[in-house]
């Protein structure tokens, strides 16, 4: 019953064109996820290549943040323990000044609560940026991403913030060493746990 459900919203997504003509281009939601799923990536919404190639990470946000996660390309797209859900689904389109326009909140708002529900089995949710955070944590956020994610052990085991793994936030990276020192062994030890966990098999 539970893939059924799953199989239902997945396909209403992905036929979703509540955002058309309000884009600058055709609606093509991009989501990931499977009834085996345990850990969930829920970054801010897919950029330019990912819309083109319509799977999730496809570019060099993806090569980082698998190298968090410590996995190859192929094992990240192998793993059906490991899926993708954006705040939004679509490609925003690029804002004037460069960079992406934040995820439309219509799209978390429509679609985020029942794929959540189709999911009951999820062990580590991955929040990817301030946005998925703001959304996922409500009150609990901190005043900023980065006392967020420097709080990262208030919300374990269950969340785990991260920045955004673009190239702009690069300088971040090299302004707090502790990211690398203290969250990204603990994340590459949720991973594999998850990974490597037996394969429970639900009544």
């Amino acid at each position: 019953m539970m893939t059924t459900n799953l199989d239902a919203v997945l396909s209403d997504i992905r036929a979703c064109r509540a955002c058309a003509g309000v884009l600058p281009h055709t609606p093509r939601p991009v989501v990931r996820v499977f009834s085996e799923t345990r850990l969930l990536i829920c970054g801010q919404a897919p950029g330019r290549r990912v819309h083109e190639s319509g799977l999730p990470f496809t570019d060099p946000s993806g090569d980082r943040l698998r190298d968090w996660m410590g996995l190859d390309y192929e094992t990240f797209y192998a793993a059906r323990r490991i899926g993708v859900a954006a705040q939004a689904f679509c490609y925003p389109g690029t804002a004037p000044r460069g960079g992406d326009y934040p995820p439309p909140k219509r799209c978390a708002d429509l679609w985020r609560p029942q794929l959540l529900e189709a999911l009951p089995q999820m062990e580590l949710t991955l929040l990817v940026g301030g946005y998925a955070q703001a959304w996922a944590l409500g009150r609990r956020a901190k005043p900023s991403m980065t006392e967020t994610v420097r709080a990262w052990r208030d919300y374990a085991p269950d969340l785990l913030p991260l920045p955004h793994p673009s190239w702009r936030n690069t300088g971040w990276l090299r302004k707090n060493p502790w990211f690398d020192d203290e969250v990204v062994p603990y994340l590459r030890k949720r991973v594999r746990s998850i990974l490597m966990a037996p394969v429970r098999i639900c009544a």
